[in-house]
């Protein structure tokens, strides 16, 4: 199975336990290409979530709405060894003008997905229009940003692609290592948000907190165009998914494949998962481009190649996925705080569905969702269409209001519809 994936998501205050073992070069990781910032060659500290080092943003990675912004490179911990800690990068935005006495309020982001290679880690490419508009309507309303760029991107690693747990581990750390370090940041008024693969994020940031980061004051969790499953159902009713995994033509969503592999299968198991047992001399070429291309990359090389899915392997890929399918769901889906979500109707990517099948399994769990959908709204543009409703929601769980949820009022999202 193969998901909605086819179609689209300083000072060192700790004495060390562990040293980063990433001595060893991967050749399939998308390391490299990194300016020095992202790098760390001695010990990290025992406690994930401090600070390493921060810089001023350079101007094309910053907003024109940010009072300033900061890379950050920050302490966390492999979603696969909880003893081991690794380095993880970032991004703060701060709005302009004096912090209020209370301190920024904070939201922490979690972004949609991007690709697998170092140089795809947002804090080192300059923000979509989509994103740089929706972080200027967040700055501007007194908002500062952190946002991750996920285990393995910008620094050593495999990147987990679509591991809930690597995905909220990273969100978690990075509040901590923002808070502990600016003291101009609020420590009570915190929200996770994400879009696709960073709505997984920004919902398993709130579901991990209460054991990893118990200290940490989450408020609620925005989430649209959400990409996420469970295999935790309960008596939560679903609706029959169409499978996407087709060689339709569209010769592009080929790319994903690449992510699939790498980012998904593999990095459950670098060192036992060799590339080469598996793809084809076509799936090995793309596979090649993923190392130092992202999304826009990749996409223009399958297209350019008519790379059709189906000649990407020569080996079956079966019993990687039967793991996949094990360790990819939320063990179950009961949040402790309020949850957003934001469905366009017309998302074919994330498809609306599954979407639907998601927010029920966790209204049937007890979570409070406020769940809104947005007629013949697409992937991209659910993310815009939500500034309608997210922004009191957000206030309302800032302001510690009862946030109910409107699960009884839970109704599947229809065909899909066409895009606006």
């Amino acid at each position: 199975m193969h998901w909605a994936i086819r179609l689209v998501t300083g000072a060192l205050v700790a004495p060390a336990l562990t040293v980063q073992a990433h001595a060893q070069v991967d050749r399939w990781s998308g390391d490299g290409g990194m300016p020095p910032f992202y790098g760390w060659t001695r010990d990290l500290p025992s406690q994930p979530g401090r600070m390493l080092r921060t810089e001023t943003a350079p101007a094309e990675v910053s907003l024109l709405e940010a009072g300033r912004a900061e890379r950050i490179l920050y302490s966390s911990t492999d979603w696969r060894d909880a003893s081991h800690r690794i380095t993880v990068s970032g991004i703060i935005f701060f709005p302009k003008g004096e912090a209020p006495a209370h301190g920024w309020p904070l939201i922490a982001w979690a972004h949609g997905t991007t690709g697998v290679a170092d140089v795809c880690a947002p804090s080192f490419m300059a923000r979509s229009p989509r994103d740089a508009a929706f972080f200027a309507h967040w700055l501007k309303a007194g908002y500062a940003i952190v946002a991750t760029d996920y285990q393995g991107l910008g620094t050593p690693g495999v990147h987990p692609y679509l591991h809930y747990d690597s995905e909220g581990i990273g969100v978690l750390d990075s509040i901590r290592a923002v808070l502990a370090h600016y003291p101009e940041l609020s420590k009570d008024r915190i929200v996770t948000m994400g879009q696709s693969q960073g709505g997984e994020g920004a919902i398993a940031a709130a579901y991990l907190a209460p054991r990893y980061a118990p200290e940490l004051k989450l408020k609620g969790a925005v989430a649209t165009g959400l990409v996420a499953h469970t295999m935790s159902i309960g008596k939560a009713a679903q609706e029959p998914v169409p499978s996407l995994y087709v060689d339709d033509g569209d010769y592009g969503n080929s790319a994903f494949e690449a992510l699939w592999f790498l980012g998904t299968l593999r990095s459950a198991d670098p060192e036992g998962i060799d590339p080469e047992d598996y793809v084809s001399d076509e799936g090995r070429a793309l596979m090649l481009q993923a190392q130092t291309s992202c999304m826009g990359g990749l996409r223009r090389y399958a297209t350019d190649k008519k790379l059709l899915r189906s000649r990407i392997y020569r080996n079956s890929v079966d019993a990687l996925e039967q793991a996949a399918e094990m360790s990819t769901p939320f063990p179950d889906v009961a949040i402790g705080i309020p949850v957003f979500t934001g469905t366009g109707l017309a998302d074919s990517a994330a498809q609306s569905v599954k979407q639907y099948n998601f927010i029920s399994a966790m209204c049937a769990a007890g979570t409070r969702v406020e769940w809104h959908y947005y007629p013949h709204a697409t992937h991209n543009s659910a993310v815009e269409r939500s500034l309608a409703d997210s922004p009191s929601f957000i206030a309302r769980v800032m302001r510690g209001d009862a946030v109910p949820g409107n699960c009884a009022a839970l109704v599947p999202p229809g065909p899909l519809q066409d895009p606006e």
